[in-house]
């Protein structure tokens, strides 16, 4: 049995300009329900947030959606997810999405799919916890973020053993492969405990 079975996905309320990225969404989603893992993300119906959760359901997996009362409206709230759960704030409906994860994949998007990215990636090296972090490049999204997390490093600002906090992976597939490969190590070292 897996122990990724939850992975919490990362991405805009919004779609961005490039259609590539919609496409990248739907195709993980599809792939998170071929394999039997569940989605856990932001809650919302629209942008590339409801896109993955919308091929999560298509293909018969399940969804639990997380959003703050306050967000019910404006990112129109998904009830079509398996489970929606409603929080009384942003730090909570991070809160509740690292408990529900066993690893996160961060994907394109705005300023709240990089807070999210930020937190998780610090709260790993804080060593609140030791779940996987996949930051996943869409055409080239991710890298002035990945340059970014590069230049602390190398201006001093984060030791060099925090490139080991996260991984970048290329492309949905990638991302697939490395979350089923995360999926058979975990499974493995917890039969040999």
């Amino acid at each position: 049995m897996s122990h990724v079975n939850s992975v919490a996905v990362f991405c805009g309320s919004r779609p961005g300009h490039d259609p590539v990225h919609l496409a990248a969404a739907a195709a993980l989603g599809a792939g998170l329900a071929k394999a039997g893992m569940r989605l856990i993300y932001g809650g919302g119906g629209v942008g590339l947030m409801g896109e993955v959760a919308a091929a999560v359901t298509a293909g018969g997996g399940s969804v639990v959606g997380v959003i703050p009362d306050f967000l019910m409206r404006s990112e129109a709230a998904n009830r079509e997810v398996s489970e929606l759960v409603v929080t009384d704030s942003m730090h909570s409906r991070k809160r509740r999405m690292f408990d529900l994860a066993d690893a996160f994949v961060c994907f394109s998007g705005g300023m709240g799919t990089l807070d999210e990215t930020f937190e998780i990636i610090t709260w790993r090296q804080l060593k609140l916890h030791d779940k996987p972090i996949l930051i996943t490049d869409i055409g080239g999204a991710a890298r002035p973020l990945v340059a970014l997390l590069d230049a602390v490093v190398t201006q001093g600002f984060a030791r060099p053993d925090a490139r080991h906090l996260y991984e970048v992976v290329e492309g949905v597939p990638a991302t697939l492969a490395r979350l089923e490969a995360l999926a058979t190590a975990r499974a493995a070292a917890s039969v040999r405990l």
